[in-house]
């Protein structure tokens, strides 16, 4: 069966706009149960040299039921990376959503700020793990005791928040539990000759996430999907070779930089030689 390639943008947003698989899609990869799930549509504007480009995050107001039976109120983020350089632009996003004012719920008159939950699809790979999914969470610690404090705080919630960064390149043939089953609609391994489609094996898929290959499915037909892919590869190629020019400005001028190192000490080595010469020449007389 072909799928739309959800790494693409366009696709990826399409698929999210539907709530119920929004749904699906989060819980399964922050591992709660979410009673609502309310879309905040956002978009970035970057201007290149040939035409504009709208750079989609995806934000959403969630009610979480928790494992211990509570009911919270959450800010779920997701943004996807295709260059390791995107970090800046999370960080960007990130300081946004904590001086947002959206994000900030109202309880017995008091002003309290939403805790964050982020979630990263990264279209690179990580330095030094392999892990396809990676989460960060995290734990209050007593320092002096070395012991976990299990009761949450406000100040400390609202101040810091879990993370959850998907490698999608590593995600290549991972099929060990339900997540990775789920998340195997993003491995590139699967791809068609035509980049914009993946084939998978709908048999694959539990009932529950069947749902997601039918609207990927769907997603192929839609003419102005596959235009948009097409623009978002014209757009990637741009950006990538921006890349490479900027690496390779930067390797002339690293070249340049020792040239100019070298020639120094050759320089100094030379100075060093001429007053040994003149002292031994001093001595010598």
């Amino acid at each position: 069966m072909q799928i739309a390639n959800p790494i693409y943008d366009v696709v990826f947003k399409y698929l999210m706009d539907d709530n119920r698989i929004a749904k699906i899609m989060i819980s399964k990869i922050i591992g709660e149960e979410l009673e609502t799930l309310e879309f905040l549509p956002s978009e970035n504007r970057i201007e290149l040299e040939r035409q504009t480009i709208t750079i989609y995050r995806l934000d959403f107001s969630a009610k979480i039921k928790t494992k211990e039976g509570d009911t919270r109120q959450v800010i779920i983020e997701i943004q996807k990376a295709k260059f390791p350089t995107d970090i800046m632009r999370f960080r960007k996003y990130l300081g946004q959503q904590y001086i947002s004012e959206r994000n900030i719920e109202i309880i017995n008159d008091r002003k309290i700020s939403l805790p964050i939950i982020s979630i990263y699809f990264l279209g690179h790979k990580l330095d030094k793990t392999e892990a396809p999914v990676i989460k960060v969470n995290r734990t209050y610690i007593d320092l002096a005791t070395g012991d976990e404090i299990k009761d949450k705080e406000e100040f400390i919630e609202c101040l810091t928040h879990n993370s959850f960064i998907i490698q999608v390149p590593h995600l290549k043939n991972k099929r060990r539990n339900e997540l990775e089953i789920l998340l195997s609609i993003f491995d590139q391994a699967n791809l068609d000759d035509d980049h914009h489609v993946l084939n998978v094996n709908d048999d694959d898929f539990p009932e529950e996430l069947k749902v997601i290959i039918r609207r990927l499915q769907r997603a192929i037909s839609e003419p102005q999907i596959r235009k948009t892919m097409d623009i978002e590869d014209e757009i990637l190629e741009e950006l990538e070779n921006k890349e490479r020019a900027i690496y390779k400005r930067d390797e002339i001028i690293k070249e340049k930089d020792k040239t100019i190192e070298d020639n120094k000490k050759t320089i100094e080595d030379k100075d060093k030689l001429i007053e040994e010469l003149k002292r031994k020449l001093e001595k010598k007389e």
